[in-house]
């Protein structure tokens, strides 16, 4: 007797999106899509990595490359070993493979049963990158959240220069339509307070965006934190494609930091 696994749904902050032993290909075309979908999506090098990282992530979907790293049976052992583990019943995996064969397809979606499908991928990409989206979609991936917001590291900055002289401060995290930050030396900005030319400094380039205070909160340590929305009509697509890169970088930096962990 198969167990049926329970269901996965984003709930208010969406689920975690894992690409285990990705290709080339879908490092650089894929992730970055879906990323502009607004999932949040990372990708694991090695296997060996794989149940570390659903351990300390339990509610994910996870899409294997069973093309690279593993022989074709130590692919399936590997799903018989997630399915097995109650602790990761809450992970759901789908396979990704340029094989054609329908005996394969057959193994993981019959004898197997891999909720999230078997994906065969295709050169351009885009196919497969569809179908990939509607698996998300179809498991709430996103939440209840619009848009994928991201923790920004220490070397995050912006700078903007007002009436009362230039000001620095650190994002806290960011969107494409907003970000929370701090002012050092700290100040008082008034609500609905526009900003112009906000320069963002992120992974060590440069971006200018317009925006506006929609207000602040105090953290248990003290520190003000204020909320700032990006202005829709001047945000150009550059701009979002600047700051989409940004946040694929510090997620991708955050799973690597928890894998050498």
């Amino acid at each position: 007797m198969v167990l049926e696994r329970p269901p996965t749904t984003g709930g208010e902050f969406g689920i975690q999106v894992f690409f285990v032993q990705p290709n080339s290909v879908i490092q650089k075309a894929m992730v970055a899509e879906l990323i502009c979908h607004e999932f949040e999506v990372y990708l694991v090098g090695s296997v060996s990595s794989a149940k570390k990282i659903f351990s300390k992530h339990p509610v994910a979907l996870a899409f294997l490359n069973i093309d690279e790293g593993l022989s074709e049976g130590e692919w399936q052992t590997f799903v018989k070993e997630v399915h097995g583990d109650p602790s990761l019943d809450r992970v759901r995996l789908g396979i990704l493979s340029y094989n054609a064969d329908p005996h394969l397809a057959h193994v993981y979606l019959i004898d197997l049963r891999v909720p999230c499908g078997f994906i065969r991928l295709s050169l351009g990409l885009v196919k497969s990158t569809t179908t990939v989206l509607a698996v998300l979609e179809a498991n709430e991936a996103r939440g209840r959240r619009r848009f994928l917001r991201v923790h920004c590291g220490d070397k995050a900055m912006f700078n903007i220069v007002t009436k009362l002289g230039r000001v620095e401060g650190r994002i806290v995290d960011i969107s494409v339509v907003a970000m929370s930050c701090t002012l050092n030396p700290e100040r008082h900005w008034e609500k609905y307070t526009v900003l112009e030319s906000i320069q963002l400094k992120l992974k060590g380039s440069h971006c200018l965006v317009k925006g506006i205070v929609m207000g602040s909160r105090h953290e248990r340590s003290g520190e003000k934190i204020y909320v700032v929305m990006f202005d829709p009509k001047t945000l150009t697509d550059h701009e979002r494609g600047y700051i989409r890169s940004y946040m694929q970088t510090a997620l991708q930096a955050s799973i690597e930091t928890e894998m050498r962990e």
